[in-house]
């Protein structure tokens, strides 16, 4: 079957159903991904039909319904970000079962520029992957909005601080994520993020003190260093 632009939901499964790879299920078992509704197709080949299907918006959200781990991902890939809103990805983020699901809807959601609406509202929420979605859409702005006033970045390292206490893997993961990503923006974000760093390494809470002393390790390092001029 050769997918394209007018390809429907149905046929796109179909084709996904096609690419089944029961040796790739377990290999992505073993780094921590939800198989339960995987196919076995690597995200460099999700990627390629992504482009061949090109984006459609009713289409991705049809590919989401679907529950299909693949199929989500492309509807990640393909969905129009002018169209995404903030009940649509709520509803998406109710649905996260893993972190590499959020890890790849992470960046629509910054695309569609929803992080003033959603940041706050995502590190509240006490659902492991969506809160876990706020340090990744924050990870993930740091490297990529170049534009954005450093004062935005700044002002997300209170959330950062606030939740660096979570023990649970994928949020102090994606907690350290953020703050690394922020302190390797530039100089100015630099001094608050290591001074974070400094504090929740000396903090006498486990993960935050890991956070912290992984995140002043790179900070201080030579190539951080020399990349924001110092």
């Amino acid at each position: 079957m050769t997918l394209g632009p007018a390809s429907s939901s149905e046929e796109i499964i179909a084709h996904l159903k096609g690419m089944h790879d029961e040796a790739n299920i377990e290999g992505m078992g073993r780094f921590g991904i939800n198989t339960g509704t995987a196919l076995g197709i690597s995200n460099a080949v999700l990627r390629s039909v992504a482009r061949q299907i090109k984006r459609d918006h009713g289409r991705a959200l049809a590919l989401w319904a679907s529950g299909i781990r693949e199929a989500r991902l492309l509807a990640a890939f393909t969905a129009e970000p002018k169209k995404m809103t903030t009940d649509i990805a709520r509803a998406w983020a109710s649905d996260f079962n893993s972190w590499e699901i959020v890890d790849g809807v992470s960046d629509l959601f910054c695309d569609a520029e929803l992080q003033g609406d959603l940041l706050a509202e995502f590190a509240a929420d006490e659902r492991e992957f969506v809160r876990r979605t706020a340090f990744t859409m924050i990870a993930w702005s740091a490297v990529h909005m170049k534009k954005e006033p450093d004062a935005t970045f700044i002002a997300w390292l209170p959330l950062i601080e606030r939740h660096a206490t979570d023990p649970r893997n994928f949020v102090k993961k994606a907690v350290n994520w953020a703050l690394r990503q922020i302190g390797k923006r530039n100089s100015a974000c630099h001094a608050p993020a290591l001074a974070l760093a400094e504090k929740l390494a000396a903090s006498t809470d486990k993960a935050a003190r890991w956070i912290g002393k992984d995140a002043v390790k790179e900070l201080s390092g030579e190539k951080v260093l020399a990349k924001i001029g110092r």
